[in-house]
């Protein structure tokens, strides 16, 4: 049942076929119930007329024969009565029979009494209601029963009755009965060849819609293949187009789109390749005179304390931009090994506790010079993961750089919280935030929160793009959240063992002391 919902959940012509299936099932009902009302309807009209005609002459002959036997004996009326029941009934099967039965009506005081049936028939076949209806009417009456032999059968029947006037007998009712057996086997052919007829029907219906909705759902699912191809990155496939109908228009569009898909994604890939190169090589090229520029700096500033305030400011300047410009050239070198895929791990077994604890003794003198402090929460002293111990560390110190830049003169928590599969560490500042509408560009390239900032102070703007980077290729994850004025709260998740995903977030990202 499960394999049938879901082809009809994933297959249209499926789809189509049983819904055309159905409704023209109801369709088929409702004309095929109205045509055999009306086909039972007429075949019982046509036998009730019928019959109603043979009753009345048998009825009429046998009234004539009582009328011509008044004044006779009872023996010979007696014989009157008994050759009309022999007239009247048929000798055949009981499929086709037709018996007479003679009651006598209530009130009847005479004493010959002529209650007589044919071939056994049980008189309390002839229902209470019809025998109230025909003592009360001069016309026939009639009304379907069931036919009861005694000893025998029980056949379905239509009993038609009049009064009768039996000469020394009195009143009389006189009912012809006709067997409807061959009747009731000819309606149910009938309702057995409308229901064959119907299945056939339907079935014809479905196939034909089947054929039908092959020709639309082929090239839609041609499509479909292909553009999963197109997917995968494989754009040379192409719809075949053989007609000059809707849907070779369609085909035509779809491969115009690919083909115009497949040049701008080249394009791209090209521009993407030119400009990987370009940074790369432009990065290693700088190096070499970078290190010169370095070197000479050094040697000038060794100098500083001979030289006039202008002079040494200026030198000081010089050694600090070089510093800034060679953590640049590093971070668009490692961007450039991201966007080339060939960024791998190197992961080992290490305590990030110790870790976190490290980078925050580093940064400490960072975070006095800006009259804040890092406080480092964790209920346990060790926690053992396996990572790229260089790319973790990259980020914590990212995360507490960016902290530190922005904490205006607030403390700043660490939070680091683990379990079996996963480690979580929330660096959360109290300083000036960051916008709602910033929190999805705060991971972007070269991107500032503020780009009135200080430029001569800070990173490269590289540094969140990278370290987000970094835990994407340990299969965690790394969030950011803020609020002007609130502070912010940045989110590293990571599984404990490299190589696995992450199963939980152990620090929510909004803050338990944000409230509004």
């Amino acid at each position: 049942m499960n394999r049938v919902i879901a082809v009809f959940r994933n297959s249209l012509a499926f789809k189509v076929v049983i819904s055309t299936m159905a409704l023209s099932l109801v369709v088929i009902y409702i004309a095929g119930s109205a045509l055999n009302s009306q086909l039972s309807s007429g075949i019982k009209q046509v036998n009730i007329e019928s019959a109603v005609i043979e009753a009345r002459s048998t009825m009429f002959s046998a009234q004539y024969r009582f009328i011509l036997a008044q004044n006779e004996s009872d023996a010979a009326i007696k014989k009157v009565v008994d050759d009309v029941v022999s007239s009247a009934t048929t000798l055949t099967a009981n499929e086709n029979a037709r018996e007479v039965i003679f009651l006598r009506s209530p009130g009847n005081t005479h004493k010959a009494n002529y209650e007589i049936s044919s071939n056994a028939v049980d008189l309390r076949s002839i229902p209470q209601t019809l025998r109230t209806q025909v003592r009360k009417s001069e016309k026939i009456e009639w009304n379907y029963i069931r036919v009861n032999y005694i000893g025998g059968d029980n056949i379905p029947g239509l009993a038609i009755g009049q009064k009768v006037f039996i000469p020394n007998a009195g009143q009389y009712e006189m009912y012809i009965l006709f067997s409807l057996t061959n009747q009731n086997a000819t309606l149910v052919l009938i309702q057995n060849y409308l229901f064959l007829t119907g299945l056939f029907l339907v079935l014809l219906i479905a196939l034909i819609t089947w054929l039908v909705v092959r020709q639309v759902v082929r090239p839609v699912r041609q499509a479909a293949q292909i553009a999963t191809q197109f997917t995968a990155g494989d754009f040379r496939q192409r719809m075949n187009v053989r007609s000059k109908d809707e849907i070779s228009t369609l085909g035509n569009a779809f491969n115009e789109m690919a083909e115009s898909l497949e040049k701008q994604i080249a394009r791209l890939e090209n521009l993407s390749r030119v400009q990987q190169r370009f940074v790369s090589d432009v990065s290693h090229e700088l190096r070499t005179p970078l290190t010169t520029l370095r070197m000479a700096s050094e040697v000038i500033n060794s100098f500083g304390e001979s030289f006039d305030p202008i002079l040494a400011r200026s030198s000081e300047l010089m050694v600090a931009q070089l510093d800034r410009f060679e953590r640049l050239l590093e971070d668009l070198l490692e961007i450039s090994r991201f966007d080339a895929e060939v960024a791998v791990l190197e992961p080992v077994e290490f305590d990030i506790v110790s870790l976190v604890n490290r980078c925050a003794t580093d940064l400490a003198w960072v975070a006095k010079k800006r009259s804040t402090d890092l406080r480092v929460y964790c209920i346990s002293e060790t926690l053992t993961v396996t990572a790229d111990i260089r790319r973790v560390e990259r980020i914590l110190r990212n995360l507490l750089t960016n902290a530190i830049d922005h904490a205006e003169e607030k403390p700043i928590s660490i939070t680091i919280v683990a379990s079996d599969d996963d480690v979580a560490i929330g660096v959360r500042d109290f300083g000036n935030g960051l916008d709602e509408s910033a929190l999805t560009r705060v991971f972007d390239r070269f991107w500032r929160a503020d780009p009135s900032r200080d430029r001569t102070r800070g990173g490269t703007g590289l540094g969140l793009s990278i370290a987000l980077e970094d835990a994407r290729l340990h299969n965690g994850e790394l969030e950011a959240w803020g609020r002007p004025g609130k502070g912010a709260h940045f989110v590293l998740t990571l599984p404990r063992h490299a190589g696995q995903g992450i199963n939980s977030r152990l620090i929510k990202l909004v803050p338990d002391d944000f409230h509004g």
